[in-house]
């Protein structure tokens, strides 16, 4: 059920039961943790991600990546127990895609403005704000850490467009 592999590691795809679980908090960060996340964002570089969740790595934990924007002056960054509040303005629609469901992409409806807290590799908690791409990549990846995939949040219409795809990862993994 994986697609690209990087050492061990390689991104689970759809119809991969990880990808639905509740991922659980990390209590410490550890040298696993930080080989974890080095294997990230190697994958999440290969395929030209612009984030990408520990489950989606077959980790089953509260931790994703973000890829830096140098345009927009934006580093990468780790989140770990990452806790989105003050989901606010309108819910604007974007075309998104998703690395464990390759070539299938909706226009999804997220509130333009978050404030996230989480953790970063040196245990500092990180505070941010964001009205721009970033606050829809962190509710993306962060919708990993609790088992919801783009296919949840598309509309009728760009779910009945993607069926054919979905039915050819299920029919891939045997189901």
């Amino acid at each position: 059920m994986g697609c690209v592999t990087n050492h061990q590691r390689f991104i689970l795809t759809y119809p991969d039961p990880i990808l639905r679980m509740k991922a659980k908090a990390i209590p410490k960060v550890t040298k696993s943790i930080r080989d974890l996340v080095a294997d990230m964002f190697r994958l999440m570089r290969e395929e030209e991600g612009a984030g990408l969740a520990a489950p989606q790595v077959g980790e089953s934990l509260r931790l994703f990546i973000t890829e830096a924007r140098p345009d927009d002056n934006i580093p990468e960054r780790v989140f770990i127990n990452p806790v989105l509040s003050k989901l606010d303005g309108d819910l604007i629609p974007y075309d998104e895609g998703c690395l464990s469901l390759p070539e299938i992409r909706g226009m999804i409806r997220r509130p333009t403005f978050v404030t996230i807290d989480a953790m970063d590799l040196d245990g500092n908690v990180v505070h941010l704000e964001s009205d721009a791409f970033p606050a829809r990549v962190w509710q993306h990846e962060f919708d990993h850490l609790d088992g919801m995939l783009i296919i949840d949040r598309m509309s009728p219409i760009d779910r009945l467009r993607a069926r054919k795809m979905i039915k050819e990862l299920e029919r891939e993994a045997g189901l």
